[in-house]
């Protein structure tokens, strides 16, 4: 897709209606495009919005096999209540075992280097296959949610993958994604009502003071500038 082309799609639908905008790309790419849901708040509006109109439309998830039991149990509670399918994405088994054995279980504690090793084996790699497979993805990210997100469009190049980037909610607001989830009854991780806002591994996710950033909680231990996986690299 064209630079060009992409600053049309951006200016074409309104940014605080995402059905529109989703509508169009799985209309138009099908099976090329999925939605990436790690399960929280904002994957749950979409996932909710993707399946009212597209009842078979791609969903996928990535376990990392640190998640919080309460996440599985999410996956599976979406997938009763939407009767649907999300694809479960794992690591290579063999790159876990070796990182393991060699840097320690809980490697990422020790430097930001361990910890973007211990990310890019658990989720880079397996999105990076299922990358293959399509032309774009759709994503929860938020524009509120952190200094690194501050800049993100509603549709985007994401040149690091070499395909489509779509953020439907790039424009909500905490608030609009909540009255959202309360409007529609859309299941969510009941970790959110125990100071989570942002939910990854356990061993890299705590609880928020009411006075810290929503991304406070994630990798709590760096500096803001440096809390992303690699996913939504910029």
């Amino acid at each position: 897709m064209s630079k060009t082309k992409i600053e049309e799609l951006n200016k074409r639908f309104p940014e605080k209606d995402p059905t529109e905008l989703l509508s169009w790309f799985l209309n138009e790419y099908g099976d090329r495009v999925a939605l990436s849901s790690s399960m929280g708040a904002e994957d749950q509006v979409l996932t909710d919005m993707v399946l009212k109109i597209k009842p078979d439309a791609r969903i996928f998830t990535l376990d990392t096999g640190r998640l919080f039991p309460e996440t599985y149990d999410l996956i599976d509670r979406t997938n009763k209540r939407y009767n649907t399918k999300i694809e479960v994405l794992f690591p290579d088994y063999k790159q876990v075992e070796e990182m393991v054995n060699t840097k320690g279980i809980n490697l990422f504690y020790e430097s930001i280097e361990n910890r973007k090793l211990c990310c890019h084996i658990r989720k880079i790699e397996p999105l990076k296959r299922v990358f293959k497979t399509l032309d774009a993805w759709i994503c929860g990210l938020r524009a509120g949610q952190s200094v690194t997100r501050q800049n993100i469009q509603v549709v985007e190049w994401d040149d690091n993958n070499g395909l489509i980037k779509v953020n439907p909610l790039a424009r909500w607001s905490e608030s609009d994604v909540w009255n959202y989830i309360k409007e529609n009854k859309v299941p969510y991780n009941p970790l959110h009502d125990k100071g989570y806002p942002s939910i990854g591994c356990l061993p890299c996710t705590r609880a928020i003071e009411p006075w810290e950033d929503v991304r406070a909680g994630r990798w709590w231990w760096e500096n803001p500038e440096s809390k992303e996986c690699g996913l939504h690299k910029r």
